[in-house]
């Protein structure tokens, strides 16, 4: 029974150290100039926003490759990008993870689109979706921004 206490605190404590994180600035205001990037893909290629001028882009930003969470969303957007692309978007991803996670991830599951590299954290910051947590370090929380 103690061991069972024991381990439901601890869940307890990291449930609240989750809720409690720093974030280092607000995301930009509907209708305000999107931030600027250039970040790598999963191949080593550059991408900057200023690539896609005439054209939606689906910009979302998602934790951690091959979780969960972000395997199913990322399999969402492979699977509708067509649809999208039809409607004149194109979808990027961004991480905090390095190129080489990118790649594997988008080999594992035939990502057919762009996953940028924020290793700097800078892209996520200005998008303000970086958060810092005490036990895991920084990440990108899960937000998706329609840039036109």
């Amino acid at each position: 029974m103690k061991i069972v206490l024991r381990f439901a605190a601890l869940i307890a404590a990291a449930a609240f150290a989750f809720q409690v994180h720093a974030q280092d600035a607000a995301a930009p205001a509907v209708g305000a100039a999107a931030p600027t990037f250039k970040l790598q893909d999963q191949k080593g290629d550059w991408r900057a926003l200023d690539q896609y001028k005439g054209k939606w882009v689906v910009l979302y930003f998602y934790p951690k490759d091959d979780t969960p969470g972000c395997t199913t969303e990322v399999c969402t957007f492979r699977d509708d990008v067509l649809k999208l692309r039809k409607a004149g978007a194109e979808v990027l991803g961004v991480s905090l993870d390095d190129v080489k996670s990118h790649a594997a991830f988008a080999e594992k599951y035939h990502v057919p689109f762009p996953l940028l590299s924020d290793n700097t954290q800078a892209t996520a910051k200005a998008y303000g979706v970086l958060s810092k947590h005490p036990v895991i370090g920084a990440y990108a929380k899960r937000e998706t921004f329609l840039i036109d």
